[in-house]
């Protein structure tokens, strides 16, 4: 852990990184009725199975057809809708109202107890809860997601000077983190203007390599870059990206999730596998039989919170929910893909064809309601208390594996 610093460096603040990073359309204001800009063929007729190439909300340059664009425009038109319902509410319960404290049915820290609470902050919560499954505005999210997910409490625990002294300290140093980060940068989202602008990969490259200072056990893993490049896009600063990513990796996900061996990701991939048989248990037993492992395609789905897979803003809708309620919302999301192509999975027979079903489905998901529906209404509840045994269950196989796997590894050494 990177030891915190006590002397004022104020005066040599990096400008640049209070500044907004990147402007994203004001797509939640009610004012905004701009709609998605496409490029057409010259020839042709322009039907449903035109491909078209048009700019979605967060700047990435996109390939669809004109029922993906469609979907899109109407999508904006909801965004538009839903910010006046949350704008009607900042003004009748004040701008903060959502900064109360949550619920919780243990009374951890920063939570109030069920038993204590006031039923004014029990139906601020529920309203919360609700209002963010619909979707969290683009220009609340920085200040919602700081909020929800606990990162503004975790930054309040240091000196403000905390993230420019971590990163003037990390400025020349190199480590095996820092070589890989500067491996990936010019892979990461090269087809975003921002991000493979040279100001945009010098600020990513800050954020991760922080962070990979900040916890050397994690340091840097291969994903993080994803999910580091669409938190300075949403959160605009690099100070307050950093610290998304801070709690993302100490607080929401599960740990050891980016750690070396990789062995949270492999405990979420079994107990991914598990909750398939039980939510779809006919996908699973035809994937089962063709010999198909459902972590060829979910393990990059988990590492990367599906910011490589799913459209820009139904990524961050599903993200809106992760800050909220906690990493079970990514075995809904996972166990809704499936779902949603149950029938044409069922007739399939071959591995690469499920591939190329759930890669595309989840590519042209640029509905978020309709993935998050299947989500939460069609795949039913799943408590985080269920999830947690089964997390404990899978943790003991996965680490007698990886210590057979290292032991035959040595002897291999040896013999060598």
């Amino acid at each position: 852990m990177f030891g915190t610093q006590t002397r004022d460096v104020a005066d040599d603040f990096n400008p640049r990184r209070r500044r907004t990073l990147w402007n994203t359309p004001n797509a939640s204001m009610p004012t905004n009725t701009h709609t998605i800009r496409y490029r057409t063929p010259k020839k042709g007729l322009f039907n449903a199975h035109l491909m078209v190439k048009f700019e979605d909300l967060y700047g990435f340059m996109v390939e669809g057809n004109v029922d993906d664009v469609n979907v899109l425009n109407e999508v904006r038109e909801r965004i538009r809708e839903q910010g006046r319902v949350w704008w009607a509410l900042e003004a009748s319960k004040g701008a903060n109202w959502y900064l109360q404290p949550r619920i919780s049915s243990n009374g951890s820290e920063g939570m109030m107890s069920v038993t204590s609470l006031k039923l004014s902050v029990l139906t601020n919560t529920i309203t919360l809860r609700r209002l963010v499954r619909k979707g969290v505005p683009p220009v609340l999210r920085p200040k919602v997601w700081l909020s929800v997910s606990g990162a503004a409490k975790k930054r309040s625990t240091v000196p403000e000077t905390y993230y420019d002294e971590l990163i003037r300290a990390t400025e020349g140093k190199t480590t095996p983190a820092t070589r890989q980060i500067d491996h990936d940068l010019p892979r990461t989202f090269p087809c975003h203007p921002w991000l493979n602008s040279e100001e945009g990969q010098a600020s990513l490259r800050r954020v991760l390599v922080g962070y990979s200072f900040r916890d050397s056990e994690v340091g840097y893993c291969q994903g993080l870059n994803y999910v580091a490049a669409l938190l300075l896009l949403v959160m605009k600063t690099e100070e307050d990206a950093f610290w998304m990513l801070a709690v993302l990796l100490e607080n929401v996900l599960v740990s050891d999730c980016y750690t070396d061996n990789l062995s949270g990701c492999h405990v979420e991939q079994r107990v991914f596998k598990d909750l398939l048989a039980k939510k779809c248990p006919r996908i699973s037993a035809h994937l089962e039989a063709m010999g198909f492992d459902v972590s060829l395609v979910a393990t990059e789905w988990f590492l990367c919170l599906f910011s490589k897979s799913l459209p820009s803003e139904t990524t961050l809708r599903v993200w809106d929910v992760l800050f909220n309620e906690g990493a079970k919302v990514l075995f809904h999301v996972a166990l809704a893909i499936f779902k949603m192509r149950e029938d044409d999975l069922l007739r399939i027979q071959h591995i690469g064809d499920v591939i190329d079903i759930l890669q595309t489905t989840a590519h042209h998901l640029y509905d978020p309601d309709e993935l998050l529906t299947f989500a939460f209404d069609k795949i039913g509840s799943m408590t985080t208390n269920t999830i947690t045994k089964e997390r404990k269950k899978q943790e003991t196989v996965v680490m007698a594996e990886l210590d057979q796997r290292i032991r035959r590894l040595s002897s291999l050494k040896m013999d060598g």
